[in-house]
């Protein structure tokens, strides 16, 4: 009796027991021990499979018209799978894209079947772009990178993103491939426009605010955020020839003072989750393929915890541009070892993974660690508690009023105002007719990783809009492309030179009856844009004017009337010629959405134009490279040319003046660990309100090794009303004055520093700071 009762216990007890469910499914534990209970539960193949992700193969999940179809899951999901690729943009490259209503829709369909109809029923990861707002149908679409850059505003730009990340969380993706953290020194390079520009704290302040906002507290996501991801790691820029994915010449020292810095930061300070190697090699090793970059500083030396993917087809170019891998299985053996832990777009390269370990030639322990660390943030996005998005919310939180006023202000203070003799702002009173002439003017130009937000003001509907009494007339003037332009498309056809002969004859009949002359002249998406293949370009060997926009500038100056510049351009041009002829040039990069409104504002006096120049603009393409923080024996003159760049970085005009005085130093010696500040008086000496940019360098006088001339190291974007006054105080620490000595050691060497503060790398006031 006794033993029969025991064992009526012992099978209560085991009922009970497995009626609990697993520990990867009780939200109550540590994330750490959900992952290690997952992961001793999967097989081979369901690991690998977490290592893998779908994007063009997402046809293969999708019926004729982009619905997700079950009946055609199993063969691509049967195994489960790591993440989905933008799954808003329809089925393939170039087709319909989804609303957000119908993204919803896959994205919950797809999740549906993957938690019900697999065996341990691991939810899917989706990813989005999101490089200036979401890149998808009707999402908000901010100012291109390099414009929100030119903001020198933290504080905006984490707002921008926290739109962005909204945007995307509320149409069921976890992950945005942003940001962009490369240093931008060669302009040459048709990317330019993703990035902060060329200086690595700039890049460094932008990039974490975008990371706070697409984010927010971690390191479990929280409602309405998302997982940044910081690309491309590492020395993604400064390529040969400016061609992108080329090789990268760089010593390490450079490399770690410089193009690694915004990358530490983000993930020291900004915690971020996800990173992407860059395609290029340095000193011979692939990052993709880079234990030095992956393991040793990225694991190692920064202690990162979060996941590693690759970028798009990466992992195949080891072995079809790299020539480092003789096979797929070759170029999955190095990635992986490396610290590859998921691979993007599709499944290639890594789905030979699971015959590589059964073979000996990979180790199970890197697969289970690039599972784990994938499944981690799957764990923290709260996937297993909350699978599903809500197509309602998703429309709701799209292209809000509260984003588009957001999206306006950030065009507004993007504008940088390079040159001004009195032109700007024109006067609604003494001009009855505007002539707005250029290839730019009447389309909206929104840049790369750009979609149909389903609204957009042009240039010259803006000065239309906003023109009060005056008669604006329109001459398209001349053509970058005879197409118009399509980021996507490989073939770009240049504007046909008879054809621009006519135009801008036209042009300059229609300008001779205005008062002013308002040119929008630049580059445009099919001109500046991702070289992602060799038969898709985008990147120069002139940053000279294309499409004879030369010669409309020149045709336009004869008129003799006022001629103002309005650059809408991807990247620095050097238009000397150009500029030397008007009277005025605003930059406004790829403003975004509501750009054409802020221009117009900006034109008329509406609003002061306070941007600053993230990036040098050389006078010619063999100024290259021309960023302002080199070394000193990089400043001679060229014969017949200068070595100076036709607007330094940190430049940009006002419709005020201000004045800078009163520098001091909170302490003159300070140690090596030490802490000071430093503080200036700044005054709004005009007429009228406007923002200034207090800019601090920092130049260490003797050192060990050789430094630039001047660094960036703090700034502080200040608004003023006519008269008023401020001070505006800068902290100076270690951080500010660190260097890598000859023995690659990171220290603050005693010695001297000068301390420049200005409103430009060119302009400063300067004091000396002793390190003892």
């Amino acid at each position: 009796m006794r033993a029969t009762l025991t064992a009526v216990i012992a099978v209560i007890i085991a009922s009970a027991i497995s009626a609990q469910p697993p520990a990867y499914k009780d939200p109550s534990l540590p994330v750490e021990r959900r992952v290690a209970d997952l992961l001793s539960r999967m097989t081979l193949e369901e690991k690998v499979a977490q290592t893998l992700a779908v994007w063009q193969q997402k046809r293969g999940l999708a019926d004729a018209s982009g619905t997700f179809d079950p009946a055609k899951a199993q063969a691509i999901l049967q195994h489960g799978i790591g993440q989905i690729t933008r799954p808003s943009d329809g089925v393939d490259r170039g087709g319909k894209r989804r609303s957000p209503r119908e993204t919803v829709e896959f994205v919950n369909a797809i999740q549906k079947w993957t938690i019900e109809n697999t065996r341990l029923g691991i939810p899917v990861m989706f990813h989005e772009e999101a490089l200036h707002g979401l890149a998808a149908v009707k999402g908000t679409h901010f100012p291109a990178a390099i414009g929100l850059a030119s903001t020198w505003d933290p504080a905006l730009v984490e707002r921008v993103f926290t739109v962005a990340a909204r945007e995307a969380r509320a149409r069921g993706a976890q992950q945005v491939l942003s940001p962009v953290l490369d240093l931008a020194r060669d302009p040459r390079w048709g990317r330019t426009e993703e990035t902060y520009g060329e200086d690595p704290h700039l890049v460094s302040e932008i990039g974490l605010a975008a990371i706070r906002g697409y984010q927010g507290p971690m390191p479990a996501l929280t409602p309405g955020h998302v997982f940044a991801t910081a690309k491309h790691y590492a020395a993604h820029g400064p390529n040969e020839g400016g061609i992108n994915t080329a090789p990268t010449p760089v010593p390490e020292r450079e490399l770690r003072e410089a193009l690694l810095w915004p990358f530490e930061r983000a993930i020291m300070e900004g915690r971020i989750a996800s990173v992407m190697p860059s395609y290029n090699e340095i000193d011979g090793v692939p990052s993709t393929a880079s234990p030095f970059l992956l393991e040793r500083v990225l694991r190692q030396e920064w202690g990162f915890a979060g996941s590693v993917v690759s970028d798009y087809n990466a992992i195949e170019q080891l072995v079809e541009r790299h020539h480092v891998a003789a096979s797929m299985a070759e170029a999955a053996r190095l990635a992986i070892t490396a610290g590859v832990d998921l691979e993007l777009p599709d499944k290639r390269a890594y789905a030979t993974l699971a015959d590589e370990i059964r073979a000996g030639r990979i180790d199970q322990q890197a697969l289970d660690r690039a599972v784990t660390r994938s499944l981690r943030l799957k764990f923290l996005a709260g996937l297993f508690e909350h699978p599903y998005a809500d197509a309602d919310e998703a429309e709701r939180v799209t292209n809000t009023p509260d984003a588009q006023t957001l999206a306006l202000d950030a065009a507004r203070k993007s504008l940088i105002l390079l040159k001004n003799t009195g032109a700007l702002p024109l006067d609604r009173a003494r001009i009855r007719t505007l002539a707005v002439i250029g290839p730019n003017a009447a389309d909206v130009h929104l840049g790369g990783y750009s979609e149909d937000p389903g609204r957009g003001t042009s240039i010259l509907q803006g000065l239309r809009d906003k023109a009060g009494p005056i008669k604006v007339v329109y001459a398209e003037g001349t053509r970058i492309t005879e197409e118009p332009p399509n980021w996507s498309r490989d073939e770009v056809v240049a504007g046909d030179p008879v054809k621009n002969a006519q135009r801008v004859a036209e042009a300059v009949r229609i300008a001779r009856g205005a008062d002013a002359i308002v040119a929008v002249i630049g580059t445009n998406e099919s001109t500046s844009r991702e070289a992602w293949a060799d038969t898709h370009l985008g990147d120069a060997a002139t940053l000279a004017l294309t499409g004879q926009q030369d010669d409309l500038v020149r045709e336009l100056s004869t008129t003799g009337k006022p001629l103002v510049l309005v650059l809408v351009n991807g990247r620095p041009l050097a238009i000397g010629d150009a500029a030397n002829r008007a009277a005025a040039v605003l930059e406004t990069w790829y403003s975004g959405q509501e750009g054409g409104i802020a221009v117009a504002e900006a034109l008329f006096g509406d609003v002061n134009p306070g941007g600053k120049l993230p990036i040098s603009v050389p006078r010619t393409v063999g100024q290259i490279p021309v960023y302002y923080n080199r070394k000193p024996t990089s400043f001679r003159n060229y014969l017949f040319e200068s070595r100076a760049p036709l607007f330094p970085f940190g430049h940009g005009l006002s419709y005020t003046t201000f004045r800078l005085d009163d520098l001091k130093l909170a302490d003159r010696e300070i140690g090596p660990a030490g802490r000071t500040s430093v503080s200036v008086h700044v005054t709004n000496t005009g007429t009228r309100a406007g923002d200034e940019v207090v800019q601090m360098y920092v130049h260490d006088v003797v050192a060990s090794v050789t430094r630039p001339v001047k660094q960036l190291r703090g700034f502080a974007r200040v608004s003023l009303q006519p008269g008023e006054s401020t001070t505006v105080t800068l902290p100076i620490g270690p951080e500010a004055l660190w260097l890598i000595d000859a023995n690659m050691q990171r220290r603050v060497e005693p010695g001297d520093f000068e301390i420049l503060v200005g409103t430009s790398s060119e302009t400063t006031l300067k004091t000396t700071l002793t390190v003892k």
